[in-house]
């Protein structure tokens, strides 16, 4: 599987073509799913550009993508740094009206297992992102099932995101769910090669980057995710 992931905390005075509203998104999920890819991940925004948890902020941005595009999976992040207080948290998850696929939780922040539980309990399906091999110990301890894991490689220096990815892959455990292995800047293309290398899930998107393979600024999402697949087929 081949996910977009749209726009996370990316400006749009570091790349114009960061989707931020309900309808840009959806226009860009659009684009990316003609493109190819089996899935999209959004941070929603508020009106003034700010990311939210908010059960009106989330419902916006989800039925767009969902009326632009029926049947494309949305999923969310559920961040810290969105909402810093663990029980808010968790109770935005629980006050909200629509509900996406799927949302990222960050096991090793505060909290986390409380977020995941209120994520179960909506019937989202819970993506446990693992930064580091501390963290697969924490999401371990969860009591709520993950749907999916999230080896996210925060390093930029290629050579450390790729020892990363090894060494949190060879933490996980016997009969873990399904991985997606990812890196971000200028690591984002080599862990993308070592995703497919490893007939991993993966993902690709400004979030994660704003350069093509060769080097050169990508114009928008759906032509990263064509470069994408491209690299993939070689």
């Amino acid at each position: 599987m081949l996910k977009a992931c749209l726009n996370g905390t990316r400006r749009l005075d570091e790349h114009p073509a960061v989707p931020l509203t309900p309808a840009e998104l959806a226009a860009d999920a659009v684009r990316c799913a003609t493109a190819g890819v089996a899935a999209v991940h959004a941070h929603p925004r508020d009106d003034g550009g700010t990311e939210s948890l908010d059960p009106a902020v989330i419902a916006a941005a989800v039925t767009a993508i969902r009326d632009a595009r029926p049947g494309l999976p949305v999923g969310v992040s559920t961040g810290a740094w969105i909402v810093p207080d663990p029980a808010e948290r968790a109770a935005a998850v629980r006050a909200w009206t629509v509900l996406p696929d799927f949302a990222s939780v960050n096991a090793h922040e505060p909290g986390a297992a409380e977020v995941a539980a209120a994520l179960y309990e909506r019937g989202v399906m819970v993506e446990a992102g693992l930064w580091t091999p501390a963290a697969v110990d924490a999401w371990r301890r969860w009591s709520t099932p993950a749907g999916r894991v999230l080896v996210e490689c925060m390093a930029e220096q290629v050579e450390t995101a790729l020892a990363d990815a090894a060494a949190i892959l060879a933490a996980l455990p016997g009969g873990h769910p399904p991985v997606l292995l990812h890196g971000e800047g200028p690591a984002t293309w080599p862990v993308y090669a070592e995703a497919v290398r490893r007939g991993l899930h993966t993902r690709i998107g400004l979030e994660d980057t704003l350069l093509l393979p060769d080097g050169t600024p990508a114009p928008d999402n759906a032509t990263l995710v064509t470069a994408a697949l491209t690299a993939a087929a070689r």
